[in-house]
């Protein structure tokens, strides 16, 4: 037999965990956002792989000579 009353300190924490949730997920929102804003900023791929300034000889496309 289980016992289904609730003491008020669990609904105070259950308020409180809820509010943790919403600002988590607004945390959360706003680096998602940002993230997608920067990419779409950038446009090319190559620019976002060379944002650390370090020279990648891997990445470079190089032009044909004429």
């Amino acid at each position: 037999m289980s016992i289904k009353v609730e003491h008020e300190v669990h609904g105070r924490r259950k308020n409180r965990n809820y509010g943790v949730l919403l600002l988590l997920l607004g945390f959360i929102g706003i680096v998602f956002g940002l993230t997608v804003v920067k990419v779409l900023q950038l446009g090319d791929a190559r620019k976002f792989e060379t944002f650390d300034h370090v020279a990648r000889p891997q990445i470079v496309i190089e032009e044909p000579a004429e």
